[in-house]
């Protein structure tokens, strides 16, 4: 650049530097400013879809929840055994993680006190293969067991089940006798429990984590609705379920699915890849539609979850107050309350699907035992002791190429063993002669 000469007196090279250089800042600080920083340390750069936060804070963020939720509601004791059903999937990954890192926290704990009074407990993984129903091939099982030996110590025990090995019977073809889409889905569902339960209970675990979160909860309130099941629908929703000989626990109840994705992608949590069959079953339906709303706002799921928490619980959504030991001083007034001022009467269930049978339902019931007399035949009883749900997605019907006797002596026998006789529950039976 050119000077107007030393005349001049004005100086005008270097106020046009001057000038160009803090132009030059300006751009610098905006540019700056444009980082989006992390809401909660404000160090770090947040990254997308983790709801403004840098990736340690996301990951602290979500341990935080399952760790609310398991210290809250008393999941796991210093004494616990504990099976973690593993599908391979980002939800169950994310939770055996959690899980692992909880146990390896208590273990440095345990080697740092000089009483080592409590014991740490101790962590299985169990995946139940399904290929004998599906009747296709799957590298699953090598990619299971490279991801749990992948861990850091300590080692965990793995259970690879194929369903088979659990229920000997015909599977497949009792599976296929289900003409009705969503009856087929939730069947196999209600046959993995069984298996989880199996594996559990042989091996001595108590407790079995489930990695359900909220989005897989939220899909399954909007789909038990549809489905008429709202009755039992406050079952299925909370943190604990003991109707089970091993009580079932929902640690990740409260983390999004897009939200566990995006922690397995940060951390290259190695998850199964499953190849989803096209569904057009009700559970695939409401699947799309809580899809669709999440796109307009991600909080619906958890509006959904919140609204189906409000129901009342069952007896069995909460442990008995013996288990309560290890739950922290300012928690336990909260359990004890609960557990002294609520009768624990039982609750009749369904032998397939283990729903709470309502007062209109064992009202029915009552009244078609009462019609048949003393010679209602094992195969009436089983079916008059399943509720309406399950007669109208699963059950034969008369125009379906399996009788109900054939249907009957397919069936896993724990689920014909729960099948609930007159005499085991006519003590609590409603009266509405």
């Amino acid at each position: 650049m050119a000077s107007c000469g030393s005349a001049c007196g004005s100086n005008c090279v270097a106020k046009v530097i001057e000038g160009e250089g803090e132009r030059l800042k300006r751009l610098s600080l905006d540019e700056e400013s444009s980082v989006r920083r992390c809401t909660k340390c404000g160090e770090e750069e947040a990254r997308k879809d983790c709801n403004g936060l840098c990736a340690g804070c996301f990951r602290a963020y979500l341990y935080g929840k399952f760790k609310l939720a398991v210290t809250s509601n008393a999941m796991i004791s210093p004494t616990d055994k504990v099976l973690v059903a593993f599908s391979g999937g980002p939800s169950s990954r994310v939770a055996l993680e959690f899980i692992h890192e909880m146990q390896s926290k208590a273990l440095i704990s345990w080697d740092a006190s000089n009483s080592q009074a409590l014991p740490v407990f101790t962590v299985g993984v169990v995946f139940i293969e399904e290929c004998a129903i599906s009747g296709k091939p799957s590298d699953q099982v090598g990619q299971i067991r490279s991801i749990v030996s992948s861990l850091s110590p300590p080692s965990k025990d793995l259970h690879i089940v194929p369903i088979e090995n659990v229920f000997p019977s015909d599977l497949r073809k009792l599976v296929n006798s289900i003409n009705d889409a969503t009856g087929r889905e939730d069947f196999l569902r209600h046959l993995r429990m069984l298996s989880l339960q199996k594996v559990a209970f042989e091996h001595g675990y108590s407790k079995l984590v489930l990695g359900l979160s909220a989005s897989a909860m939220a899909r399954h309130v909007i789909s038990a609705t549809v489905k008429g099941q709202g009755y039992s629908l406050p079952a299925d929703v909370q943190y604990v379920d003991t109707r089970w000989k091993v009580p079932v626990v929902l640690p990740i109840r409260d983390c999004l699915e897009h939200e566990l994705v995006t922690l397995c992608y940060l951390e290259s949590l190695k998850n199964v890849q499953v190849l989803d069959n096209p569904c057009t079953s009700i559970n695939g339906l409401v699947s799309s539609f809580i899809a669709r709303l999440r796109e307009d706002n991600p909080s619906r799921e958890h509006t959904i979850l919140r609204t189906a928490g409000k129901l009342k619980p069952f007896n069995f959504n909460k442990f008995s107050s013996n288990q309560y030991e290890f739950v922290p001083s300012r928690l336990r007034p909260k359990f004890q309350v609960v557990e002294n001022g609520e009768p624990n009467s039982p609750e009749v269930l369904c032998p397939i699907c283990t729903s709470p049978l309502s007062a209109t339902e064992l009202a029915s019931r009552t009244c078609a035992r009462q019609m048949k007399g003393l010679n209602i035949k094992e195969v009436e009883a089983f079916f008059l002791s399943c509720c309406e749900s399950c007669h109208f997605q699963i059950l034969p019907k008369e125009e379906t190429n399996i009788s109900c006797e054939g249907f009957f002596e397919l069936l896993p026998k724990p689920m014909v063993k729960r099948s609930l006789l007159r005499d085991e529950i006519k003590d609590y039976l409603l009266d509405y002669s």
